[in-house]
Protein backbone atom coordinates (compact mmCIF):
# COMPACT_ATOMS: atom_id res chain seq x y z
CA UNK A 1 0.00 0.00 0.00
CA UNK A 2 3.06 2.10 0.90
CA UNK A 3 4.86 1.46 -2.95
CA UNK A 4 1.21 2.22 -4.05
CA UNK A 5 0.43 5.47 -2.54
CA UNK A 6 3.82 7.02 -3.81
CA UNK A 7 3.84 5.86 -7.27
CA UNK A 8 0.42 7.10 -7.68
CA UNK A 9 1.82 10.56 -6.22
CA UNK A 10 4.75 10.43 -8.52
CA UNK A 11 2.63 9.64 -11.83
CA UNK A 12 0.07 12.37 -10.61
CA UNK A 13 2.88 14.90 -10.63
CA UNK A 14 4.20 14.15 -13.77
CA UNK A 15 7.74 12.76 -12.33
CA UNK A 16 6.97 9.27 -13.86
CA UNK A 17 5.21 7.97 -16.48
CA UNK A 18 4.00 4.28 -17.32
CA UNK A 19 5.89 2.70 -19.77
CA UNK A 20 5.26 -0.51 -21.89
CA UNK A 21 2.99 -3.24 -20.46
CA UNK A 22 4.16 -6.78 -20.16
CA UNK A 23 2.58 -9.87 -20.83
CA UNK A 24 0.22 -11.32 -17.98
CA UNK A 25 1.91 -14.15 -15.80
CA UNK A 26 -1.13 -15.40 -13.86
CA UNK A 27 -2.79 -12.06 -12.74
CA UNK A 28 -2.59 -8.66 -13.41
CA UNK A 29 -0.22 -7.57 -16.62
CA UNK A 30 3.01 -5.89 -15.30
CA UNK A 31 3.36 -2.08 -16.00
CA UNK A 32 6.64 -0.71 -16.34
CA UNK A 33 7.52 2.60 -15.07
CA UNK A 34 9.95 5.20 -16.14
CA UNK A 35 11.50 8.61 -15.31
CA UNK A 36 9.62 11.25 -17.18
CA UNK A 37 12.55 12.78 -19.13
CA UNK A 38 10.10 15.35 -20.62
CA UNK A 39 8.53 16.85 -17.80
CA UNK A 40 10.46 19.83 -17.90
CA UNK A 41 14.50 20.91 -19.04
CA UNK A 42 17.87 21.66 -18.14
CA UNK A 43 19.81 24.38 -19.47
CA UNK A 44 23.76 23.89 -19.91
CA UNK A 45 26.54 26.19 -20.69
CA UNK A 46 29.75 24.06 -21.30
CA UNK A 47 32.02 27.29 -20.75
CA UNK A 48 36.14 26.91 -22.59
CA UNK A 49 38.76 29.00 -22.46
CA UNK A 50 37.85 30.57 -26.08
CA UNK A 51 33.96 29.77 -26.50
CA UNK A 52 31.01 28.61 -25.15
CA UNK A 53 28.32 25.83 -25.88
CA UNK A 54 24.89 26.33 -24.54
CA UNK A 55 22.00 23.79 -24.96
CA UNK A 56 18.69 22.88 -23.87
CA UNK A 57 18.42 18.88 -22.67
CA UNK A 58 15.56 17.24 -21.87
CA UNK A 59 16.55 14.80 -18.39
CA UNK A 60 18.66 12.61 -20.09
CA UNK A 61 20.87 14.71 -21.36
CA UNK A 62 19.65 14.38 -25.13
CA UNK A 63 20.27 17.66 -26.87
CA UNK A 64 17.21 19.51 -28.14
CA UNK A 65 18.90 22.64 -28.84
CA UNK A 66 22.16 24.43 -28.66
CA UNK A 67 23.95 27.39 -29.65
CA UNK A 68 27.72 28.67 -29.17
CA UNK A 69 29.29 31.83 -28.59
CA UNK A 70 32.64 32.83 -29.65
CA UNK A 71 34.24 34.61 -25.99
CA UNK A 72 37.83 34.21 -24.57
CA UNK A 73 37.61 33.85 -20.80
CA UNK A 74 40.60 36.28 -20.36
CA UNK A 75 37.54 39.42 -20.88
CA UNK A 76 36.37 38.13 -17.15
CA UNK A 77 33.75 36.74 -15.44
CA UNK A 78 31.16 39.93 -15.74
CA UNK A 79 31.47 40.43 -19.78
CA UNK A 80 31.61 36.77 -20.42
CA UNK A 81 28.72 35.78 -17.97
CA UNK A 82 26.60 38.66 -19.34
CA UNK A 83 26.99 37.71 -23.05
CA UNK A 84 25.66 34.07 -21.85
CA UNK A 85 22.86 35.26 -20.21
CA UNK A 86 21.87 36.81 -23.62
CA UNK A 87 22.68 33.93 -24.89
CA UNK A 88 20.50 31.33 -23.02
CA UNK A 89 17.75 33.95 -23.50
CA UNK A 90 17.72 34.18 -27.10
CA UNK A 91 17.69 30.27 -27.02
CA UNK A 92 14.81 30.02 -24.54
CA UNK A 93 13.14 32.63 -26.43
CA UNK A 94 13.58 30.49 -29.67
CA UNK A 95 12.54 27.81 -29.08
CA UNK A 96 9.25 28.97 -26.97
CA UNK A 97 10.64 28.07 -23.60
CA UNK A 98 10.41 30.51 -20.48
CA UNK A 99 12.91 29.85 -16.99
CA UNK A 100 9.74 27.97 -15.60
CA UNK A 101 9.87 25.45 -18.11
CA UNK A 102 13.21 24.79 -16.45
CA UNK A 103 14.32 22.39 -13.76
CA UNK A 104 17.78 23.38 -13.25
CA UNK A 105 20.96 24.96 -15.33
CA UNK A 106 24.51 23.79 -15.24
CA UNK A 107 27.55 26.04 -16.04
CA UNK A 108 31.12 24.46 -16.43
CA UNK A 109 34.06 26.14 -16.19
CA UNK A 110 38.05 25.08 -17.25
CA UNK A 111 39.35 25.74 -14.02
CA UNK A 112 38.87 24.28 -10.48
CA UNK A 113 35.07 24.98 -8.75
CA UNK A 114 35.00 24.98 -5.29
CA UNK A 115 32.13 22.52 -3.90
CA UNK A 116 31.04 24.12 -1.30
CA UNK A 117 30.49 27.99 -2.89
CA UNK A 118 30.41 26.57 -6.46
CA UNK A 119 32.51 29.71 -6.84
CA UNK A 120 35.82 29.30 -9.04
CA UNK A 121 38.24 28.16 -6.58
CA UNK A 122 42.07 29.94 -7.64
CA UNK A 123 41.93 29.19 -11.41
CA UNK A 124 44.92 28.83 -13.03
CA UNK A 125 43.66 30.55 -16.55
CA UNK A 126 40.74 32.00 -15.64
CA UNK A 127 42.56 35.71 -14.60
CA UNK A 128 39.74 37.71 -12.39
CA UNK A 129 37.52 34.70 -11.81
CA UNK A 130 38.69 33.59 -8.48
CA UNK A 131 35.43 33.33 -6.12
CA UNK A 132 33.91 35.16 -8.68
CA UNK A 133 29.38 34.10 -7.51
CA UNK A 134 28.81 32.45 -11.04
CA UNK A 135 25.73 30.97 -10.09
CA UNK A 136 24.40 34.10 -8.43
CA UNK A 137 25.34 36.42 -11.56
CA UNK A 138 23.51 34.03 -13.77
CA UNK A 139 20.10 33.92 -11.76
CA UNK A 140 19.56 36.92 -12.41
CA UNK A 141 18.25 36.15 -16.14
CA UNK A 142 16.84 32.82 -14.70
CA UNK A 143 14.88 33.85 -12.00
CA UNK A 144 14.22 31.15 -9.65
CA UNK A 145 15.99 28.43 -11.31
CA UNK A 146 18.57 26.72 -9.48
CA UNK A 147 22.19 27.34 -10.99
CA UNK A 148 25.00 24.63 -10.29
CA UNK A 149 28.71 25.33 -11.33
CA UNK A 150 31.24 22.66 -12.42
CA UNK A 151 34.83 22.15 -13.60
CA UNK A 152 34.70 20.72 -17.08
CA UNK A 153 36.49 17.94 -16.88
CA UNK A 154 34.59 16.64 -14.27
CA UNK A 155 31.14 17.46 -15.87
CA UNK A 156 32.61 15.83 -19.11
CA UNK A 157 33.29 12.48 -17.10
CA UNK A 158 30.07 12.59 -15.49
CA UNK A 159 28.70 12.70 -18.71
CA UNK A 160 30.97 9.80 -20.40
CA UNK A 161 30.11 7.86 -17.57
CA UNK A 162 26.17 8.92 -17.87
CA UNK A 163 26.21 8.11 -21.46
CA UNK A 164 27.77 4.86 -20.80
CA UNK A 165 25.64 3.30 -17.70
CA UNK A 166 26.35 2.28 -14.21
CA UNK A 167 28.40 -0.59 -15.12
CA UNK A 168 31.59 1.17 -14.43
CA UNK A 169 32.79 1.86 -10.92
CA UNK A 170 35.80 4.24 -11.81
CA UNK A 171 36.21 6.26 -14.36
CA UNK A 172 38.51 8.93 -15.65
CA UNK A 173 38.04 11.33 -18.34
CA UNK A 174 41.63 13.03 -19.29
CA UNK A 175 40.30 16.63 -20.75
CA UNK A 176 43.38 17.88 -23.33
CA UNK A 177 42.41 21.25 -24.99
CA UNK A 178 43.73 24.76 -24.18
CA UNK A 179 44.56 23.19 -21.10
CA UNK A 180 44.45 19.69 -19.47
CA UNK A 181 42.79 18.49 -16.07
CA UNK A 182 41.08 14.70 -15.34
CA UNK A 183 37.44 14.59 -14.07
CA UNK A 184 36.89 11.77 -11.87
CA UNK A 185 33.94 9.63 -11.15
CA UNK A 186 33.65 7.26 -8.51
CA UNK A 187 30.67 4.95 -7.94
CA UNK A 188 28.50 7.16 -10.05
CA UNK A 189 29.75 10.48 -8.12
CA UNK A 190 32.44 13.09 -9.20
CA UNK A 191 35.53 13.04 -7.11
CA UNK A 192 36.14 17.32 -7.05
CA UNK A 193 38.78 17.27 -3.75
CA UNK A 194 39.17 19.11 -0.63
CA UNK A 195 38.35 22.05 -2.71
CA UNK A 196 37.48 20.73 -6.28
CA UNK A 197 41.35 20.95 -7.32
CA UNK A 198 41.28 17.09 -7.56
CA UNK A 199 42.42 15.99 -10.84
CA UNK A 200 44.49 19.28 -12.08
CA UNK A 201 47.08 17.57 -13.65
CA UNK A 202 48.09 20.15 -16.01
CA UNK A 203 50.13 22.02 -13.95
CA UNK A 204 52.29 19.12 -12.59
CA UNK A 205 55.71 20.16 -13.29
CA UNK A 206 57.28 17.74 -15.54
CA UNK A 207 59.93 19.80 -17.10
CA UNK A 208 61.42 21.85 -14.79
CA UNK A 209 64.07 23.08 -17.64
CA UNK A 210 61.78 24.07 -19.97
CA UNK A 211 61.16 27.33 -21.17
CA UNK A 212 57.78 26.66 -22.03
CA UNK A 213 55.67 29.09 -19.92
CA UNK A 214 52.36 28.04 -18.93
CA UNK A 215 49.00 30.34 -18.61
CA UNK A 216 49.42 29.62 -14.60
CA UNK A 217 52.62 31.30 -15.01
CA UNK A 218 54.86 28.62 -13.94
CA UNK A 219 57.53 27.09 -16.49
CA UNK A 220 57.22 23.07 -17.61
CA UNK A 221 53.86 22.90 -16.66
CA UNK A 222 52.28 19.56 -18.34
CA UNK A 223 50.00 22.12 -20.22
CA UNK A 224 52.98 24.05 -21.37
CA UNK A 225 54.26 21.08 -23.19
CA UNK A 226 51.82 18.69 -24.06
CA UNK A 227 48.30 20.63 -24.23
CA UNK A 228 46.63 21.69 -27.44
CA UNK A 229 48.13 25.13 -27.45
CA UNK A 230 51.51 23.94 -26.82
CA UNK A 231 51.17 21.92 -29.82
CA UNK A 232 49.47 24.67 -31.85
CA UNK A 233 52.73 26.56 -30.49
CA UNK A 234 55.30 24.14 -32.03
CA UNK A 235 53.39 23.68 -35.71
CA UNK A 236 53.18 27.54 -36.22
CA UNK A 237 56.87 27.39 -35.38
CA UNK A 238 57.59 25.05 -38.15
CA UNK A 239 55.90 27.25 -40.39
CA UNK A 240 52.39 25.63 -39.99
CA UNK A 241 49.86 28.07 -38.57
CA UNK A 242 47.53 26.99 -35.74
CA UNK A 243 46.27 28.85 -32.74
CA UNK A 244 44.38 26.56 -30.56
CA UNK A 245 43.94 22.46 -30.29
CA UNK A 246 40.84 22.64 -32.64
CA UNK A 247 43.00 23.93 -35.49
CA UNK A 248 45.40 21.21 -34.68
CA UNK A 249 42.73 18.62 -34.69
CA UNK A 250 41.58 19.70 -38.38
CA UNK A 251 44.99 19.26 -39.35
CA UNK A 252 45.14 15.50 -38.13
CA UNK A 253 41.70 15.17 -39.81
CA UNK A 254 43.22 16.53 -42.96
CA UNK A 255 46.62 14.04 -42.88
CA UNK A 256 49.07 15.98 -41.81
CA UNK A 257 52.54 14.41 -40.65
CA UNK A 258 53.52 16.57 -38.10
CA UNK A 259 50.59 17.45 -36.36
CA UNK A 260 50.43 13.38 -36.10
CA UNK A 261 53.65 13.27 -34.37
CA UNK A 262 53.98 16.21 -32.07
CA UNK A 263 50.42 15.35 -30.74
CA UNK A 264 51.61 11.35 -30.43
CA UNK A 265 55.09 13.03 -28.32
CA UNK A 266 52.47 15.14 -25.98
CA UNK A 267 50.60 11.96 -25.30
CA UNK A 268 53.76 10.60 -24.16
CA UNK A 269 54.05 13.32 -21.82
CA UNK A 270 50.40 12.91 -20.41
CA UNK A 271 51.10 9.62 -20.14
CA UNK A 272 53.80 9.68 -17.82
CA UNK A 273 51.49 11.64 -14.83
CA UNK A 274 48.72 9.56 -15.72
CA UNK A 275 50.71 6.33 -14.85
CA UNK A 276 50.59 7.96 -11.23
CA UNK A 277 47.29 8.61 -11.72
CA UNK A 278 46.55 5.20 -12.58
CA UNK A 279 48.11 3.57 -10.05
CA UNK A 280 46.62 5.82 -7.35
CA UNK A 281 43.20 5.26 -8.31
CA UNK A 282 43.00 2.18 -10.43
CA UNK A 283 39.89 3.07 -12.49
CA UNK A 284 38.21 0.71 -14.98
CA UNK A 285 38.17 3.06 -17.75
CA UNK A 286 40.11 5.68 -19.08
CA UNK A 287 38.72 7.96 -21.67
CA UNK A 288 40.32 10.43 -23.67
CA UNK A 289 38.83 14.02 -24.13
CA UNK A 290 38.68 17.20 -25.13
CA UNK A 291 39.65 19.68 -28.42
CA UNK A 292 43.59 17.08 -29.29
CA UNK A 293 41.28 14.08 -28.32
CA UNK A 294 42.58 11.95 -31.33
CA UNK A 295 43.85 8.24 -32.55
CA UNK A 296 47.46 9.98 -32.52
CA UNK A 297 47.14 10.87 -28.64
CA UNK A 298 45.83 7.77 -27.23
CA UNK A 299 48.78 6.24 -29.08
CA UNK A 300 50.92 8.07 -27.30
CA UNK A 301 49.31 8.20 -23.87
CA UNK A 302 49.06 4.22 -24.00
CA UNK A 303 52.82 4.02 -25.21
CA UNK A 304 54.10 5.58 -21.55
CA UNK A 305 51.41 5.14 -19.26
CA UNK A 306 51.78 1.30 -19.70
CA UNK A 307 55.31 1.01 -19.86
CA UNK A 308 55.69 3.23 -16.55
CA UNK A 309 52.30 2.01 -14.55
CA UNK A 310 52.26 -1.46 -12.69
CA UNK A 311 51.05 -4.31 -14.61
CA UNK A 312 48.51 -4.98 -11.92
CA UNK A 313 46.98 -1.46 -12.62
CA UNK A 314 46.34 -1.99 -16.19
CA UNK A 315 45.28 -4.80 -16.49
CA UNK A 316 41.66 -4.06 -16.87
CA UNK A 317 42.02 -0.61 -17.76
CA UNK A 318 39.96 0.00 -20.56
CA UNK A 319 41.68 3.15 -22.26
CA UNK A 320 40.02 5.37 -25.22
CA UNK A 321 38.72 7.83 -26.83
CA UNK A 322 35.50 9.24 -25.11
CA UNK A 323 32.43 8.54 -27.22
CA UNK A 324 30.00 12.16 -26.51
CA UNK A 325 33.20 14.81 -27.94
CA UNK A 326 31.78 18.12 -27.84
CA UNK A 327 28.50 16.44 -25.79
CA UNK A 328 30.40 15.32 -22.78
CA UNK A 329 30.04 18.50 -20.72
CA UNK A 330 26.45 19.11 -21.73
CA UNK A 331 25.15 16.21 -20.85
CA UNK A 332 27.44 15.72 -17.65
CA UNK A 333 25.68 18.93 -16.80
CA UNK A 334 22.02 17.84 -17.14
CA UNK A 335 23.01 14.76 -14.87
CA UNK A 336 24.66 16.85 -12.29
CA UNK A 337 21.01 18.80 -12.39
CA UNK A 338 18.99 16.03 -12.56
CA UNK A 339 20.89 14.12 -9.70
CA UNK A 340 20.65 17.33 -7.64
CA UNK A 341 17.08 18.49 -7.95
CA UNK A 342 15.81 14.76 -8.18
CA UNK A 343 17.54 13.89 -5.29
CA UNK A 344 14.95 11.59 -2.49
CA UNK A 345 14.73 15.19 -0.49
CA UNK A 346 14.00 17.67 -3.31
CA UNK A 347 11.13 15.07 -4.68
CA UNK A 348 10.11 14.77 -1.13
CA UNK A 349 9.82 18.81 -0.79
CA UNK A 350 8.06 18.85 -4.76
CA UNK A 351 5.50 16.45 -3.49
CA UNK A 352 4.64 18.23 -0.82
CA UNK A 353 3.93 21.07 -2.08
Amino acid sequence: MTVAQRLDSLLAAGMIVEGQTGEATGGRRRRSLVFNSAQSWVLAAAVDTTHTRIAVTDLHGRVLAETELDVPVERGPSEVLDRIATAMDTLLRKHDLTPEDLCGAGLSLPGPVDPESGRPSQPPILPGWDAYPVAEHLQATLPGVPVLTANDADAAALGEYAAGGSDTRSLVLVKVSTGIGTGIVIDGHSYTGADGGAGDIGHVRVSPRSEARCQCGMQGCLAAVASGRAVAAELTALGIPAASAREVRELLRAGNADAARLTQQAGRRIGEVMATVVCLLNPEVVLIGGGLASAPLVAGIRETLYRLALPRATRHLDLRLGTLGEDAAVVGLARLVVDHEFAPAAVNAKLRG
